[in-house]
């Protein structure tokens, strides 16, 4: 590989969820800018490269994006083969599509690896389809936490009739839960909770739209979590392991 930089998905924890691609990029990677919620058993797969925390973490100290770019930048520009590794996929919530547009705007060549997104591998491994025919025509992937604060449209979500993943949605399950109400979603719709996505340590809460906020509480539900929401959300998690698979993480239900 020449000197360039690597966009790349770890996936939400789980090592085994990173893609080939990835795996190569990280083997030729001389630079590997790491976020916080990477898996660092991943690092088995570049143990040349100079690894530099890059952490940003909502509620905690993060390192500024702008301190990011300009690293990505000086590495490239000398000549280093740069790994930016995030965790989930990079353009879902990730910064991806514009650390791309910053570097390729500098003449610095960019590659994007896409990763398993926490929204897609919580749902999987609690037997939750996220679309399922003749129940949920679809899915919305969004996120509760805006860069400048701005409200989302709730009432059309609340009647898409798609799957919600709801990403960084733990600090506002109030305001989740009142807009959707108020968008006219049924109290009583299904709701999964997954905290800490494909980790060992995943654990999963489920509920209904009304109960939600309160069955959070008492499940003592912390970041990193996803939120689905829908009728979906109602499939059990014992038919994923059908076939005498251990489960992973534990189930409360509300």
């Amino acid at each position: 590989m020449s000197a360039k930089v690597w966009l790349v998905g770890a996936g939400p924890g789980d090592p085994e969820l990173l893609t080939l691609k990835a795996v190569r990029a990280l083997r030729e990677a001389d630079v590997v800018l790491i976020d916080d919620l990477v898996n660092e058993a991943v690092l088995e797969h570049c143990p040349a490269a100079r690894i530099i925390a890059v952490g940003k973490r909502g509620g905690c100290r993060s390192t500024p994006q702008a301190f990011i770019h300009r690293l990505m930048l000086r590495y490239a520009r000398n000549g280093k083969c740069v790994v930016r590794l995030k965790g989930g996929d990079p353009c879902i919530f990730g910064r991806g599509g514009e650390e791309a547009q910053w570097l390729r705007e500098r003449g610095v060549d960019v590659e994007l690896v896409n990763g398993i997104t926490a929204g897609l591998a919580g749902a999987t491994q609690c037997a939750i389809p996220l679309t399922l025919r003749g129940v949920a025509r679809g899915v919305t992937l969004v996120t509760a936490h805006t860069q400048d604060d701005s409200s989302l449209n709730w009432q059309a979500l609340a009647q898409s009739g798609t799957t919600l993943v709801i990403y960084m949605g733990v600090a506002k399950l109030s305001e989740i839960r009142e807009q959707l109400l108020a968008g006219g979603m049924a109290i009583n719709t299904p709701v999964a909770m997954i905290e800490n996505a494909s980790l060992p340590h995943q654990r999963e809460c489920r509920s209904v739209l009304t109960n939600m906020e309160d069955d959070a509480y008492s499940f003592a539900l912390k970041s990193p979590a996803i939120l689905v929401i829908g009728a979906v959300a109602a499939c059990k998690t014992s038919s994923l392991w059908e076939h005498g698979l251990p489960a992973m993480g534990s189930e409360h239900t509300a």
